[in-house]
């Protein structure tokens, strides 16, 4: 008998599912025993269910090929066969809502990669080199699920994972306005070229969505816990444009900051490669060694050598310089689905386990 926590994936078929398995192969804590889907895959193997759709870089992992798909829908047999799940299903907003509660209530921990929770103000919202004190709001939203282990954590959009850490380590120095433009990769909408051809040399100047969730979730992280709730920060101001560009993974942002404290550009360099936090500190698993990198030359960073800095997981940044307009400028890069994604989730979840919210049912 392993004695790994028994992890189930919702919505397993799908891109940050196939994600969420390669990433938990070998996994030193976690072992997926459980795959759900929706009724169409319920009854087939994960092989099967998938077909020809494994979008991944990597092979299917032999452990899950053979696991019988379940109904993501019957969430008291799903919950029985695990401790905790990774929830990716794709669903309208208050479907997600609905489910990912109904999961927590049979005392089974949900750590999602979906939006639909991430204003719920008893839900921490976490990066977890940046808030992992928000965990402490488990506690309240327990009480209002009726729970004693069972509850909802999510981890933030993809697009700010390439500037919000970057403002954090600098946040000594008072940002007060940011412009950020973030130019973003097609896996992020669960997507390959193959599938989505018209994105061949092509640029789409429109997310859905994602030009709010840019500006406002940064300001929940940066929040405080007040009556139970988290309270988001009053600033700094944050504009966004979010823009879909030809490239497979990683998010880049072109980001103009303003301060109130002025720094110098060796300062922000120096803030950037000192930046740790909690992973770094317990050596969680998929925690980066370095969370930020800085990169000296003038063409980085780029997709093609930097995306992958620190298996995914890491932050690198370039071009720091003096503006005109605002105080200074740089250029963020991070992948969308590793980090700002199903690797974000599973960092959230080994925090989880080190603090003692996710345990052996």
């Amino acid at each position: 008998m392993s004695d790994r926590l028994k992890v189930g994936i919702l919505g397993g078929t799908g891109m940050v599912g196939q994600r969420f398995i390669s990433l938990l192969e070998n996994h030193p804590w976690f072992e997926v025993t459980t795959i759900a889907a929706s009724e169409r895959s319920a009854g087939k193997t994960y092989e099967e269910a998938v077909g020809g759709r494994w979008k991944m870089t990597t092979p299917m992992p032999e452990a899950v090929k053979k696991l019988v798909v379940m109904n993501v829908n019957e969430v008291e047999e799903v919950a029985a066969e695990v401790d905790f799940v990774f929830s990716a299903v794709d669903m309208s907003k208050e479907e997600i809502k609905a489910i990912e509660e109904a999961y927590a209530k049979t005392e089974t921990p949900v750590v999602s990669n979906n939006s639909a929770h991430r204003w719920t103000p008893d839900v921490p919202m976490v990066v977890p080199e940046i808030n992992p004190e928000h965990m402490q709001v488990i506690e309240f939203q327990k009480k209002r699920l009726g729970t004693t282990r069972g509850f909802v954590a999510v981890k933030p959009n993809c697009s700010i994972q390439s500037y919000a850490p970057v403002l954090t380590a600098w946040a000594e120095f008072e940002p007060v306005e940011v412009v950020a433009t973030t130019y973003q990769a097609i896996s992020g909408a669960g997507k390959t070229f193959a599938d989505w051809p018209e994105m061949v040399e092509n640029i789409i100047p429109y997310i859905g969505g994602e030009e709010e969730k840019s500006e406002m979730e940064p300001l929940r992280i940066w929040g405080k816990i007040e009556d139970g709730v988290i309270k988001p920060a009053k600033g700094p101001v944050i504009t966004c444009q979010c823009i879909r560009v030809p490239v497979l993974n990683g998010h880049t942002a072109a980001v103009f900051v303003k301060f109130k404290k002025k720094p110098t550009k060796e300062q922000l360099i120096e803030k950037l490669r000192s930046f740790k936090g909690v992973p770094q500190e317990l050596k969680l698993p998929s925690a980066p060694g370095q969370f930020i990198q800085y990169l000296e030359e003038d063409n980085r960073p780029q997709v093609k050598l930097d995306v992958d800095f620190e298996n995914g997981m890491g932050v690198s940044v370039g071009r720091i310089r003096e503006d005109k307009v605002y105080d200074f400028k740089f250029v963020g890069l991070s992948h969308n689905t590793v980090r700002g994604a199903a690797g974000g989730a599973v960092l959230c979840a080994e925090l989880l386990k080190a603090q003692g919210y996710i345990t052996k049912k």
